[in-house]
């Protein structure tokens, strides 16, 4: 048995079921089953290894390594750590609050929150698996580079002026940290905790993903695909982003849908621009955010993200065609 998630789906949508290889329910059932058994076995090991380093790893330490860094420096680091970080868009305010309080530029604190819901572990790991690794390692060089020049343009256009005035003085509350011993046992309850956390919260997301994945996958014809959203339409990337906004997922709840637009015939690029859209242009992250950035600021920056990603899959389709 090579592979025991595709032998598992196998058995749940041809043998259980007794669904038809090859009929449109009987494909859409079995990736539903593949997909959504190997993402939340995938998830849950990558978020407890990561509950491991973010139990070292705290905002705190974060804000401490980027303040005082010269302006490029703290846009790479930035970047880098919101890669590492997989912190969620509920923490886009205290760490918003937090960062400027602690002296790091606005410009690296924009990186940050561009590439910490963009790039994390768990994404990294089912685009490698699901996608392939160079599709995987497009995401993450286009994410990072996206990062950096936000940042830099954060700067460079004085966004400061855009961030409201009582983040200014606002001190950030206590952060969390793990409780009592910090030795193997506690960080092994903080991760085990941290991985039961997220998953709780992510579920929901990961099911529907799949569940749109498997409805493209096979009940979505190829040659509509193909004229929508393929090479010969010129606004099929900046349709894509626009169609990303509204989806809202995170990145790994977008993973199958990608993988079955892929499957379909859809340029990477358009794929890319999609998933980069639904992930850092959602709506419930600009609404928390609005508590610490006017509306131009956050107008400015959602039009940013939406250049920036129509750039990037324009680039790659052509590079790749």
């Amino acid at each position: 048995m090579s592979d025991p998630f595709l032998w598992l789906a196998d058995r749940a949508a041809f043998g259980l079921l007794g669904l038809t290889p090859g009929s449109h329910l009987g494909d859409a059932v079995h990736f539903f089953v593949e997909d959504t058994v190997k993402i939340f076995v995938l998830m849950s090991a990558i978020i407890f290894l990561m509950g491991l380093f973010r139990s070292v790893v705290s905002p705190h330490r974060v804000r401490a390594v980027l303040a005082g860094r010269s302006r490029g420096a703290s846009y790479v680091m930035a970047v880098g750590l919101g890669a590492v970080t997989p912190f969620c868009s509920c923490s886009s305010v205290p760490l918003f609050i937090g960062f400027l309080e602690g002296g790091v530029p606005v410009g690296a604190t924009m990186a940050f929150l561009i590439a910490s819901p963009m790039i994390n572990e768990v994404a990294v790991v089912l685009l490698g698996v699901l996608l392939g690794w160079p599709v995987a390692a497009l995401y993450v060089v286009t994410g990072l580079a996206v990062g950096v020049f936000g940042g830099w343009l954060a700067d460079r256009t004085g966004f400061e002026r855009h961030v409201e005035a009582f983040v200014w003085t606002i001190r950030m509350g206590a952060e969390t940290e793990i409780p009592g011993e910090t030795g193997l046992r506690a960080r092994l309850a903080f991760a085990a905790s941290e991985t039961r956390s997220i998953v709780g919260r992510v579920w929901l997301y990961v099911l529907v993903g799949v569940g749109l994945g498997a409805g493209l996958h096979g009940f979505v014809p190829e040659d509509f695909v193909l004229r929508v959203a393929g090479p010969d339409n010129p606004l099929a990337v900046p349709l894509a982003v626009v169609l990303g906004i509204p989806l809202y997922s995170n990145a790994t709840g977008i993973i199958p849908v990608a993988e079955a637009l892929l499957g379909k015939g859809m340029p990477v690029g358009t794929v890319l621009a999609l998933m980069m859209s639904t992930v850092a242009i959602s709506l419930p992250e600009f609404v928390i955010l609005r508590r610490v950035v006017t509306v131009p600021g956050l107008v400015r920056f959602a039009i940013f993200l939406g250049l920036a990603f129509t750039a990037v899959g324009v680039a790659f389709n052509l590079i790749l065609s």
